[in-house]
C-alpha cells in the first residue's frame, strides 16, 4: 500500500492525525515512507520534521505519543488520516490540538 500512496517530490505526504472518539483534528505533520512504516509498525505516531529534516516520534520529548487506532487515505492516495488517541496535549504550545486558534471574518478584511 505504501508503494501506492503519492508522495510528493520531496518524499513527503501530508499526514492528519484525529481523535478517534471525538473526531478533533489532532494536528497536520508530514511523513516519508520511513516515518510511516515506523508508525505501522509501532502504533505510534511517526513524521517526518521539515525544518530539521529528520524522523521525530510524536511526544519524544513532551511524552504525549498518539497511539494509532487506524490509518486511512484519501480517494486521491495523497494525503494520510491517522485516527488515534494521544496520550496528552499534542500541540507544542502545551494545548490539547494545534487548531485552537479560530480566524473570523474580521482577520482578513483590512
Amino acid at each position: 500500500m505504501i508503494e501506492n500512496l503519492k508522495f510528493n517530490e520531496k518524499g513527503l505526504i501530508p499526514a492528519i492525525a484525529q481523535d478517534d472518539d471525538t473526531g478533533e483534528v489532532l494536528m497536520l505533520g508530514y511523513m516519508d515512507k520511513e516515518a510511516l512504516r515506523r508508525t505501522l509498525s509501532s502504533g505510534e505516531v511517526w513524521f517526518y520534521s521539515r525544518s530539521r529534516q529528520e524522523l521525530w516520534h510524536k511526544g519524544e520529548t513532551s511524552g504525549s505519543r498518539i497511539k494509532v487506532h487506524s490509518i486511512w487515505k484519501d480517494c486521491d492516495s495523497d494525503t494520510i488520516l491517522i485516527k488515534g488517541k494521544a496520550t496528552g496535549p499534542v500541540c507544542h504550545t502545551g494545548n490539547k490540538t494545534c487548531f485552537f486558534q479560530q480566524l473570523t471574518k474580521q482577520d482578513i478584511e483590512p
